[in-house]
């Protein structure tokens, strides 16, 4: 049996964490990081110790617990958590994972100035998504969904002297609330509709057995407004636009948000919720194009980036695209399968530039990087591990957990498996070209004056995770993590066919990266090849181009208009109006108490004779 205080000590170690570098370590370093990094083991520890319990019987057991919280006439809300395989996988993911990158982040960090600043926002970051995971109803994990937009508002913005850093900041935080307000009107729709014998409730297991008699057409209203929290902490098409951005902060921040919180948010809320979803067949088309689409446009768009963490957000985006067209297709093993494995080897990569990027004082543009597997033969190594994992060759993690997903487009979907497996092509090139490029020796010339920089490799603090990560990344696919932790199934068998088709594309697109980027140049041969759809691919399809010009254009306007409207009808007519109204007549109005009797006689008398006229006059008319 699960030990509730297990749960709740993994619930709050990483809060408690926050709370005392906030209190007592925000002036010294190195124990602020310890206290981070002990607060994210002990949820780890714990998480370890739950997934024991829970797979002591089979079928797995499920624990919930609730405390009182909110309590009205018609609502009542509690605070608790929900215990089931789901949880535990996305647990280990957050805590495992975190727990790498929080240990990477003492070595990265240990010279910023704001080290202790970070530390603690990086521990309320993974407690936010801690209780997103663990979270047993909808308003507590809105709460945590929306501390998770907070959390990577303030990382995001950690350097927040620096205007980009500020501003990728605001942006992240402005596209997730317009998305939150879709995924908030859903909950509350879900909940006005829903009726479970014993008043409405927010609780997903009591909701489970309501939503199969509500209206098919009123689930994919919902199905699809819950589907906006997903396309804003997910970063789908068309509000994709943040997560490339979100760059600017700290390299440790990057692996977090991109390898185990919040653009994993998204994809662990379709799973969790799948039974709202699983009744709408249109809900779960337009989620399947809508992350087959994104996966392909990222893919393409990697090709041409520049910057080595937005080669990888792209990645991701492209990956997450993978997952959500999954679970478009019903599968929502195959997207958590790839959700797990991409956490090992999508830290691995970001943390893998995050070495480069510190060994060469910040610098990201992968021009200026050239020959440092030799120089750096432990990042080198690990971030080619990480490469091909993502570029699903076999027999790494990304093979089995790719497969799966174009296995299911293969069975269900011809125009979404030809656009799955495309996008991955476009994977192993825009990898390939990374990973030549940074660390091959015969790559393009660094720009960069001072190629005789004594570059040497990183740490042991920040190389052992990589280690650690790299080894996961190599063996992750072999535990068959959806069928063991989800539906307690023994692995379907690999579909051959798939498997060959992704692996010859993967091969291929290894194959063209090494002969165009395999050898040095004058300059990157893609900008005259690809011709005016290069200019394109730079500005990402003018998204950001056309958000711009509405938001200067339209939303400024409208916002001045509306300004202009309260200031001068609603202020100054309606309330100022009002206002100067009762100050005139009681201005004048007092001038009828003067104290004069006589005064007061005569208004008598003038007051008889019109009402003795009014008196008269309706008499006439009768």
């Amino acid at each position: 049996m699960v030990s509730p205080l297990l749960v709740w000590v993994t619930f709050f170690a990483p809060l408690f964490a926050c709370v005392l570098i906030t209190l007592f370590s925000l002036r010294h370093k190195a124990s602020s990081s310890l206290i981070a990094i002990a607060g994210i083991l002990t949820s780890f520890f714990c998480s370890c110790l739950i997934f024991i319990q829970i797979f002591q019987t089979n079928p797995p057991a499920q624990l919930q617990a609730s405390l009182p919280w909110i309590q009205f006439d018609a609502l009542t809300i509690n605070f608790g958590f929900l215990i089931n395989p789901l949880s535990v996988l996305m647990l280990l993911i957050v805590a495992g994972v975190g727990s790498t990158i929080f240990i990477y982040s003492k070595g990265y960090m240990g010279q910023d100035p704001g080290s202790p600043r970070f530390f603690a926002l990086l521990s309320l970051f993974a407690f936010s998504m801690i209780g997103i995971v663990l979270s047993n109803n909808f308003i507590q994990l809105f709460i945590f969904w929306e501390l998770v937009g907070l959390s990577s508002y303030l990382l995001i913005g950690f350097w927040y002297a620096k205007p980009s850093a500020a501003d990728a900041g605001l942006k992240a935080f402005m596209v997730n609330r317009l998305s939150d307000f879709g995924f908030l009107c859903g909950i509350l729709l879900l909940w006005g509709i829903s009726d479970t014998g014993h008043g409405r409730s927010f609780q997903f297991t009591d909701l489970s057995g309501v939503v199969p008699f509500i209206s098919p057409h009123l689930m994919t209203i919902v199905a699809l407004l819950l589907f906006c929290g997903v396309i804003g902490k997910s970063a789908q098409i068309p509000l994709h636009v943040w997560l490339i951005d979100a760059m600017e902060g700290p390299t440790p921040v990057s692996a977090l948000i991109h390898a185990a919180t919040m653009v994993a948010a998204g994809i662990y809320l379709l799973a969790r919720t799948f039974f709202i979803f699983e009744h709408s067949t249109t809900a779960l088309c337009i989620i399947a194009y809508t992350g087959a689409l994104t996966s392909l446009m990222a893919a393409i768009l990697a090709i041409v980036e520049n910057d080595i963490k937005k080669i990888l957000a792209y990645s991701t985006l492209s990956q997450l695209g993978l997952m959500v067209m999954a679970l478009g297709l019903g599968g929502p093993m195959q997207g958590m399968y790839h959700l797990t494995t991409h956490a090992f080897f999508k830290a691995l990569l970001f943390l893998g530039a995050g070495s480069v990027i510190y060994a060469l004082d910040h610098e990201q543009n992968i021009w200026n990087m050239q020959g440092l597997l030799k120089k750096m033969p432990v990042t080198g190594l690990t971030f080619l591990i990480g490469t091909l994992a993502l570029c699903g060759i076999f027999p790494l993690s990304g093979f089995w957990s790719k497969d799966a997903i174009l296995g299911l487009a293969f069975k269900q979907n011809t125009v979404l498996y030809l656009i799955a497996t495309l996008a991955s092509g476009f994977t192993a090139f825009y990898m390939g070209r990374l990973f030549l490029v940074v660390f091959w020796e015969n790559s393009f010339p660094s720009s960069k004056e001072g190629d005789d920089r004594k570059i040497h490799e990183s740490p042991a603090v920040m190389t052992i995770p990589l280690v650690l990560l790299a080894i996961l990344s190599a063996i992750g696919g072999f535990i068959g993590i959806p069928h063991l932790l989800i539906a307690g199934e023994a692995p379907e068998k690999l579909n051959m066919k798939v498997a060959v088709i992704s692996s010859v594309i993967a091969l291929l697109g290894l194959g063209f990266s090494y002969m165009i980027y395999g050898k040095r140049m004058a300059s990157d041969p893609l900008a005259t090849k690809l011709g005016s759809f290069y200019v394109v691919l730079k500005n990402k399809f003018y998204f950001d181009i056309v958000y711009g010009w509405y938001v200067d254009n339209v939303q400024q306007k409208v916002a001045v208009f509306f300004s202009w409207f309260e200031k001068e009808f609603i202020v100054r007519l309606c309330v100022g109006g009002i206002t100067n109204l009762a100050m005139f007549g009681g201005k004048n109005f007092r001038y009828l108490q003067n104290g004069l009797v006589g005064f007061y006689a005569l208004v008598f008398v003038l007051g008889a004779i019109l009402l003795f006229l009014f008196l008269m006059l309706m008499s006439f008319q009768n």
